[in-house]
């Protein structure tokens, strides 16, 4: 069983999986699997806080060898909650939806050869054909009319015909309102319901566990971490991976090594 912290005080530890946790290959540095692992022992509440669907989260969770009492999901979408009776022993205890048609129809209008993915607030996704570089479980392949009039958790749009700063440059143009959205690495684009983000999400969280706002660390790499930076270093600590963006690094107050150095394992052996 964890131990208490040793002040008795005990951290809410939120963390990005991509890039911070995981290499690109989906591996795992041993100093980083410690790292969590011992942060957990001495009693703090490490979690997981990703864009990534709860079926794709569930099973790095299980290689950490951590149940948290919840889980971000789907940018803050979708919040996971520990019950050992359900058959995966998490339970959706809030989820955000929005009616993506208008976005994906205004995208598309610009974006004419992008591939959409639509998730839906059972897990289930639609994705139009060319999503070949995605995970494709608990999905189905539908045209794009078949992605509209859905009630939808998120909306991940690629378009491989563009290098990075010509889709940033588009993205720009479409002027989207009324949602929330980050940009990932590459091409492509993660829509979530509007006013929703990772750090709303995560201050729900650290409202249920009493955590107070001084003793929140939240570490990633990605634009999609801006809000959960911000919302982390108002009165705790913000950390970004070093090979982050220029602009995630400045939205951060602190800054680790990179994910090939293991960067998240000093961070986290520097809490008491």
């Amino acid at each position: 069983m964890p131990q208490p912290a040793p002040d008795g005080l005990p951290w809410l530890v939120a963390l990005d999986v991509d890039g911070t946790i995981l290499h690109e290959d989906e591996s795992i540095d041993e100093r980083v699997a410690d790292a969590i692992a011992a942060a957990r022992e001495r009693g703090h509440e490490v979690t997981l806080a990703t864009g990534r669907s709860w079926s794709t989260t569930a099973p790095v969770l299980q290689r950490l060898g951590l149940a948290p009492e919840y889980v971000v999901c789907a940018n803050g979408a979708i919040t996971m909650r520990r019950d050992d009776a359900a058959s995966d022993g998490y339970v959706r205890e809030h989820v955000e939806t929005f009616d993506p048609t208008r976005v994906l129809e205004r995208i598309r209008a610009f974006l004419p050869s992008g591939r959409f993915m639509v998730e839906l607030p059972d897990g289930h996704r639609l994705y139009t054909e060319g999503m070949t570089d995605w995970n494709l479980e608990n999905a189905r392949e539908v045209t794009f009319e078949g992605l509209l009039d859905q009630r939808a958790t998120r909306v991940v749009v690629v378009s491989p015909d563009h290098e990075l700063e010509d889709f940033l440059r588009i993205v720009e143009e479409m002027g989207l309102h009324q949602v929330s959205y980050a940009i990932g690495w590459t091409a492509w684009l993660d829509i979530a319901p509007d006013g929703v983000s990772k750090a709303t999400a995560l201050e729900r969280v650290r409202g249920w566990l009493d955590v107070p706002a001084e003793r929140v660390l939240a570490v990633g790499d990605g634009r999609n971490d801006l809000e959960m930076f911000a919302w982390a270093g108002a009165a705790g600590r913000s950390v970004a991976m070093g090979q982050a963006p220029a602009e995630v690094i400045a939205a951060a107050s602190e800054t680790a090594d990179d994910v090939d150095h293991a960067g998240l394992a000093a961070v986290l052996d520097s809490l008491p």
